[in-house]
């Protein structure tokens, strides 16, 4: 059975870099034609898709969120990562890993912009 674990910290400043991290167990990410990503959800607001790293390591991103994000892989680790950079208290959310097209999702990660 396949399982994603969000991990990093709680509390970032703003202008800061917010960095986490998804470990995938059960399966490997780079099983064909699966698609990893990472959505948010601010608080009060659904759900917003920021991005999207698949079996070859090839990236996709929301256009809105694109300049400050970026998606890797350690493969050896069976990890993937996401940094998003410059946050302001906007982008206080939970944030998710997830392959939603095969309904597996992590169980959150509540990330908190604050001085």
């Amino acid at each position: 059975q396949v399982q994603l674990q969000e991990s990093g910290p709680g509390l970032v400043k703003p202008s800061q870099t917010l960095s986490l991290t998804c470990t995938v167990s059960g399966g490997s990410i780079t099983t064909n034609g699966y698609y990893w990503s990472w959505i948010r959800q601010p608080p009060g607001k659904g759900l917003e898709w920021m991005g999207s790293i698949n079996y070859s390591g090839s990236t996709y991103y929301s256009p809105s969120l694109k300049s400050r994000t970026s998606i890797s892989r350690d493969t050896s680790k069976n990890q993937f990562t996401l940094q998003l950079s410059s946050v302001t208290p906007e982008d206080t959310a939970v944030y998710y890993c997830a392959c939603p097209f095969r309904a597996l999702w992590g169980q959150g990660t509540q990330v908190t912009v604050s001085s």
